[in-house]
């Protein structure tokens, strides 16, 4: 299949994104890598490719820079998805930008900064909650070193398929680092979705070089190229 790979933004994208195209290329898909999404406006070009991946942080973050989409861009990705190619959507790639909270009718939900948190960076548990989904294929529970999402955005209609576990705990969170309160439950790490004729796969863990090299990990990227396609 033909993947466009869309990177870039606020996180250690250069130590995740070169090993997201060596896996998908071995696993016999072509792969296209930008950090220009300019690209998403041009329907010609994208009609080219199977697969959009969004590994790329799209919002204004203070100190970083704006890596917001543009108008025809937002409408682009609307289109490519609602037409009937897949969307996959790696960790904060599900971040809304304050002027478009409409892409989490897209994505089903995810990351909105200054409600969301995650507790530190560290080894957790991911358990399959949905063994018979596609998404979950050949993968059983597993560790991992990533961060554990919570508070959320959620929209209606997502089929999770894995989860992740925490217990209650205060951390530093924000700006400032104030002690946060963060509860603990179980937390959806993956769904997937519909939105027009295309399909939507998300899966919320993938912070770094560390996250991307956990076999089980890559598996389930390499899972939702697969459903998204079809």
């Amino acid at each position: 299949m033909k993947l466009l790979v869309v990177s870039g933004g606020r996180h250690p994208y250069e130590e995740s994104t070169p090993i997201l195209e060596s896996f998908l290329a071995g696993a016999g898909h072509e792969v296209t890598v930008t950090e220009d999404a300019s690209v998403l406006a041009d329907g010609d070009a994208m009609a080219e490719y199977d697969v959009l991946v969004f590994n790329t942080r799209r919002e204004n973050v203070p100190d970083f820079g704006d890596w917001t989409l543009s108008a025809s861009q937002m409408e682009g990705l609307k289109g490519y998805v609602s037409g009937g190619k897949g969307f996959v959507c790696i960790h904060i790639a599900t971040c809304v930008a304050a002027q478009w909270p409409q892409y989490h009718d897209i994505t089903g939900g995810g990351w909105i900064s200054g409600t969301s948190y995650h507790p530190p960076y560290g080894q957790f548990t991911v358990k399959v909650s949905d063994a018979g989904h596609p998404g979950a294929a050949g993968v059983a529970d597993f560790s991992t070193n990533d961060e554990l999402y919570m508070n959320l955005a959620i929209k209606d209609g997502n089929d999770v398929f894995i989860t992740g576990t925490a217990e209650d705990g205060t951390w530093p969170w924000g700006p400032s680092r104030s002690p946060t309160f963060m509860p603990g439950g179980t937390y959806p790490l993956g769904w997937t979705r519909t939105y027009g004729d295309g399909n939507v796969y998300v899966l919320l863990l993938g912070h770094d070089g560390q996250s991307f090299e956990t076999p089980e990990f890559q598996r389930l990227v390499l899972n939702g190229v697969e459903w998204a396609a079809h």
